[in-house]
């Protein structure tokens, strides 16, 4: 328990560069330095928290946590993870309601940013050789890759996969296509049109339907506090929101504590705690949900082929991800350069990927004035 409290805490406190890096970092330390999960065990868990609403990398720390050390494991690494983040970003909006502007971190990231590009390659090409391990997969993950620059919403291609290898495994065993069951997914209409003067309850309950039903990356999160805390509630301006998503990402961890963020603005701290209350809550109650089905689904037969479906595509949506991240990441030859050092660093020598996000920094306050 208490490498497990150790591991996610500095997690909580390095793992820059969102979601798909979170991933890429908690691989190498439960996969490759502990083998507590095989790679097969990993990715299994990667699909099935593509398939539950709510923030992926957390959800994965959770799922870890449970697997490791039961209920008191699952509250130990989802808080271990969620609470640095918190609580920098309580200091950051602080800052931000005294002096009305966030503090200057340009420098920091032209550093930052190579270093977490090099770590999700370096998990891409591992997970990838696990996931990729026939011709039809290959096929399946450009094809979802293809799809997902043309536009098409992310959930529809990672259960589109999903249930596309299992209707060719049913077909192939001459089961027929009426055993396939759809997953429906729900939504929640807005409770109220007119704007609404603050509440504690209203903040509590909005970030509780946000974290209820919002698929898909991070950067979704945007149209759905645009759509309640600016459009419905008018507690917002669009200037508020534009700086509290970019807290979100120059912090580490969760990129759902921008609600963190929201909170404190609106009304201090009993606010920010209640909003990230209400955000992360359903994350951890799917994940006990959830987690029992992953061994079922990996040891059926015709549900492994969903799950297999369902891993390819996620794989292939980190890989369109991170080519996005390089064009605004590798943005001269000092940033490439870092990410190729560091890159040889984590295959060569397997140097833990939070020295080397921490050694990125230093290297952006040095280099930055020559970039």
């Amino acid at each position: 328990m208490r490498e497990l409290f150790a591991l996610f805490l500095r997690l909580g406190f390095t793992a820059f560069g969102g979601p798909a890096a979170h991933i890429a970092m908690m691989r190498d330390e439960v996969v490759t330095r502990r083998k507590w999960l095989t790679e097969q065990e990993f990715l299994d868990l990667l699909g099935v928290t593509n398939l539950i609403p709510g923030p992926n990398s957390t959800e994965l720390a959770i799922h870890i946590g449970y697997l490791h050390s039961g209920w008191s494991g699952l509250l130990v690494a989802g808080v271990c993870f969620i609470a640095p983040a918190m609580l920098i970003v309580i200091a950051l909006a602080y800052l931000y309601v005294q002096y009305g502007s966030l503090p200057e971190a340009t420098a920091l990231f032209y550093g930052v940013k190579p270093v977490v590009i090099a770590i999700i390659v370096q998990a891409l090409w591992f997970l990838g050789r696990q996931a990729m391990k026939t011709s039809r997969l290959i096929v399946l993950g450009v094809l979802v890759l293809t799809l997902y620059f043309m536009g098409l919403n992310e959930i529809a291609l990672l259960l589109g996969s999903g249930l596309l290898l299992l209707m060719l495994k049913l077909i192939h065993q001459s089961r027929g296509i009426k055993s396939v069951g759809l997953l429906i997914p729900f939504t929640f209409s807005s409770l109220a049109v007119a704007a609404q003067p603050f509440t504690l309850g209203i903040l509590f309950l909005t970030f509780l339907k946000i974290g209820s039903v919002l698929y898909g990356s991070g950067y979704v999160l945007f149209a759905f506090l645009r759509a309640d805390f600016v459009e419905r509630l008018g507690w917002l301006t669009d200037r508020q929101l534009l700086d509290a998503i970019a807290i979100g990402q120059f912090t580490p961890g969760p990129l759902f504590t921008t609600a963190t963020f929201i909170g404190y603005i609106l009304g201090g701290i009993p606010a920010a705690l209640l909003a990230t209350l209400g955000i992360f809550l359903p994350s951890f109650i799917f994940v006990l949900v959830s987690n029992p089905w992953v061994s079922r689904l990996r040891n059926s037969v015709v549900a492994s082929a969903f799950l297999d479906g369902v891993n390819a595509a996620a794989l292939a949506l980190m890989a369109a991800v991170t080519w996005q991240l390089g064009f605004a990441s590798l943005v001269d030859l000092p940033t490439m350069l870092l990410a190729v050092l560091a890159l040889i660093l984590l295959i060569r020598f397997r140097v833990n990927s939070a020295w080397l996000v921490l050694g990125g920094a230093a290297a952006g306050l040095l280099l930055y004035p020559l970039g």
